[in-house]
């Protein structure tokens, strides 16, 4: 737990660099070495912390060439999502974000993703099915999943706050006894979901999403009792 807290915390520590401008965007790390030294962590930490920032889509990994910041992030960081911590109450947080959008922009979905858009939906879907009956972990393929429904509703605004998604999302998958529960649960959501954006049925992608989102959180003890935000079928 501590060495975890550790990597959240240098990963929060690089992220407030990059809002800062002292990484702009397109910059490159410097060695892993040198950064460890100057933040006075173990470079297994670091190791960490870059994945953390590489799976939220901050940092850009290019094998050979180095670590680097991704070129279309804003500049500044007005939401300050770089502060938050992944646990207890804060992952609640997250995920009642999660409950209150996503709904909504997995029904923007159906109306504005094209064929092609849907398709990749369908063949990401398919890849988290894959990797939950082999047994693999499907953290990254369910983050894929959930990025190319966001990035289908064509609304810039809401897409910048994948990050802040996406870290809900890795917090979840890496609690291993909730990811065991949801695992069937998991694969019946997405189908129904699917279902729902190759019908470019709105309605029914919301109410899909809705129940796969308090599904998750009820697993994990984190949907309050009585809970009314969200979609309402």
């Amino acid at each position: 737990m501590n060495k975890r807290n550790l990597s959240q915390q240098t990963a929060d520590t690089l992220y407030e660099m990059v809002a800062d401008g002292i990484l702009p965007p397109g910059a490159q790390l410097p060695n892993e070495n040198e950064l460890a030294a100057r933040l006075n962590i173990s470079r297994t930490t670091l190791r960490e912390a870059i994945h953390i920032l590489a799976a939220q889509g901050v940092l850009t990994i290019r094998r050979g060439r180095g670590t680097f910041v991704t070129a279309d992030i804003p500049s500044g960081d007005h939401f300050n999502f770089g502060g938050l911590a992944p646990a207890g109450s804060r992952l609640q947080d997250l995920l009642e974000a999660r409950l209150l959008f996503e709904p909504g922009l997995a029904a923007m979905a159906c109306h504005r993703a094209s064929d092609q858009e849907i398709a990749r939906i369908l063949s990401l879907g398919a890849a988290v099915e894959e990797a939950v009956r082999s047994g693999q972990s499907r953290m990254e393929a369910d983050w894929a999943f959930h990025q190319a429904i966001i990035a289908a509703s064509h609304n810039t605004f809401l897409t910048r706050l994948l990050p802040a998604i996406n870290q809900a999302s890795t917090e979840s998958s890496r609690m291993r006894s909730a990811e065991e529960m949801l695992t069937a649960d998991t694969l019946e959501d997405h189908a129904l979901l699917m279902k729902f954006l190759q019908l470019r049925n709105a309605d029914g992608a919301r109410q899909a999403m809705d129940i796969h989102i308090r599904r998750t959180m009820l697993h994990m003890n984190l949907l309050d009792e009585g809970a009314s935000w969200g979609y309402s079928p």
